[in-house]
């Protein structure tokens, strides 16, 4: 059971959903104007995340799921893809690594040096497992959570002019509005940026199954409603599971995603806790 948090971090939150609602209201400024948080404040966030992806073991920061193409690194799972390997998912983890580098962050030599993920295979990498390079990787990102936290926050904040522009011209306004609403709320911050993370802003024509696409901009999309606090939430938690489900019914057989789909549904009922 999750622990009561205090007043400081609602109001901390508050503050990161009183800014976001800030730059959606400000037009094209928004994705110029920086999100500031305070390293307590993201690390808090980063902490909730990294409970969702990771239940927050140590050893869950470096993982590669069965049948999967790429390792999955971090509290946000970030994709990391071996060398000649590609696939339909946005790689995240060489863009975490930049913006650590971008703010002075000491990284394992080895890891800066790294221009695709080293392990080739699950196999490889699970064998790796008690290797010096996992260790180092894991104490990196253990002793990151903040930054890494501050980097979904970074990638929120870029999200809605990617998603607007994708939109269809009658949903723009919408989309806008939606996102608007749900970050005005005290838990809204925190399931956008987690939801951007977990599933993707919904932008790439890569990521979709019979062109139907899982991401932020999908559940902003089937969201028509107006009122604020807790039944926007309410609403997001609904529509998120709704396109999960859909994503799941869309996908290839092959992939068994039923597997995934409690979990998923879990998660993003979460977000109606404050």
């Amino acid at each position: 059971m999750e622990k009561p948090r205090s007043s400081t971090h609602h109001r901390a939150r508050r503050i990161l959903a009183i800014s976001l609602l800030f730059c959606c209201l400000t037009g094209p400024g928004w994705a110029a104007a920086p999100i500031q948080i305070s390293k307590a404040d993201a690390l808090r966030i980063g902490k909730r995340i990294w409970q969702n992806e990771c239940n927050g073991s140590v050893a869950g920061l470096t993982s590669w799921n069965s049948g999967e193409d790429f390792a999955s690194l971090g509290i946000g799972h970030f994709i990391w893809y071996p060398e000649g390997m590609r696939g339909p998912f946005d790689e995240s983890f060489p863009k975490f690594l930049e913006f650590a580098h971008e703010r002075n962050v000491t990284a394992p030599v080895w890891l800066n040096q790294a221009t695709f993920c080293p392990w080739k295979s699950r196999s490889e990498f699970v064998r790796a497992q008690g290797s010096s390079q996992m260790r180092e990787l894991r104490d990196f990102l253990a002793h990151t959570v903040d930054l890494q936290a501050q980097f979904l926050i970074n990638r929120l904040q870029q999200s809605l002019a990617k998603m607007v522009d994708e939109a269809g011209a009658g949903e723009r306004d919408n989309v806008q509005r939606q996102f608007t609403r749900i970050a005005s709320t005290p838990p809204g911050c925190y399931a956008l940026a987690d939801f951007v993370n977990f599933k993707g802003e919904g932008v790439l024509h890569t990521e979709r199954y019979h062109g139907e696409g899982w991401g932020l901009l999908q559940v902003l999309e089937q969201m028509h409603g107006t009122e604020t606090g807790a039944a926007a939430t309410r609403e997001f938690a609904n529509s998120a599971a709704a396109i999960l489900r859909r994503r799941v019914q869309n996908s290839p057989p092959e992939r068994h995603e039923a597997r995934w789909l409690p979990g998923w549904l879990n998660r993003v009922h979460s977000y109606n806790q404050s």
